[in-house]
């Protein structure tokens, strides 16, 4: 029913608010070709009485971040009662929330890597274990406020307890895993491709490497045996669905094939509001798998609902 009325939630107040706004402008330009009726709504607090207002058919969550991701959105659209995308209250929260992530998806059965949450000033002066280890905010995405702590560092890094923090007072210190990065999307309740990403000029996968043109380099299908790539797929299914994720997501693992083949395999996080810019992961995997951007989010505004 392409007549559907959609409004595309983007931009909002948090950190990520510029990779919100490409993701929504490809959106709505996406589904408007697909000929939906589309308004897009750059969030503000207000954003309840301005959907209340507008009474859009479906909303199409294109917001990252705290707020956009974390259950609140998903929260006031509940309220309204207006169908919306992506992931429900309770797995958006969980998702958002690194170690809550972590502690479901280990019972699960999946594999993760040994970590520790702290206050960032207990950890300032000491490291909280031994080198390396990724220190990393437990409520934020796109790599923001990352970092790593290499192998022989005389002292944990001096950002964490200084003023030009700005990524909340809690952090996540965990392990760091060697190897190759992976991801893989699930669209409903199929595994898609794995993609393995090899960030250029980058140490990792950061804010830049995702977002600037050029940044990484995306190998989709994965260049990695039949048997792991399977296993990365039935892992990215497994996390879906512990968490309770609904529509897209993408789980992320880091591969250790330096010793042996089978290796190591560590799920590392989920991400229930995969960003649909022109460099992001999920449309190239989609893509690969057969949905075009236009059919892979006419299938997420379809696939809406309320009680998610």
């Amino acid at each position: 029913m392409k007549n559907k009325h959609v409004a595309v939630l983007l931009g909002g107040f948090s950190s990520e608010r510029p990779v919100s706004l490409s993701s929504g402008k490809a959106c709505a330009d996406a589904l408007e070709n697909e000929g939906y009726q589309v308004t897009r709504v750059d969030v503000a607090r207000d954003v309840g009485a301005v959907l209340a207002e507008l009474k859009p058919d479906v909303v199409f969550n294109a917001l990252h971040g705290p707020f956009g991701e974390d259950g609140t959105i998903q929260g006031i659209l509940e309220y309204l009662a207006i169908p919306y995308t992506h992931s429900g209250v309770l797995a958006s929260a969980l998702a958002m929330n690194k170690e809550q992530a972590k502690k479901v998806a280990k019972a699960a059965g999946i594999a993760v890597a040994e970590s520790k949450v702290a206050s960032r000033f207990a950890i300032q002066n000491k490291h909280p274990m031994k080198p390396p280890y990724v220190v990393k905010p437990v409520n934020e995405g796109s790599s923001f406020g990352v970092v790593i702590v290499h192998e022989g560092q005389s002292h944990p890094p001096q950002v964490i307890g200084s003023s030009e923090w700005k990524y909340g007072e809690t952090v996540m210190v965990e392990r760091y895993i060697h190897g190759r990065e992976l991801t893989c999307a699930v669209m409903g309740d199929v595994a898609l491709g794995v993609c393995e990403i090899i960030p250029t000029g980058h140490s990792f996968y950061d804010y830049d490497s995702k977002y600037v043109a050029g940044g990484s380099k995306h190998e989709i299908p994965a260049k990695i045996s039949p048997n792991i790539y399977q296993k990365i797929q039935t892992l990215a299914l497994k996390a879906h669905l512990a968490i309770g994720c609904r529509g897209v997501s993408r789980s992320d693992f880091r591969y250790d094939d330096r010793h042996s083949e089978n290796g190591e395999i560590v799920w590392l996080e989920i991400n229930t509001q995969p960003g649909m810019t022109p460099t992001s992961l999920v449309p190239e995997i989609a893509a690969q798998a057969g949905h075009s951007f236009g059919d892979l989010l006419s299938w997420m505004v379809e696939d809406a609902s309320c009680l998610r």
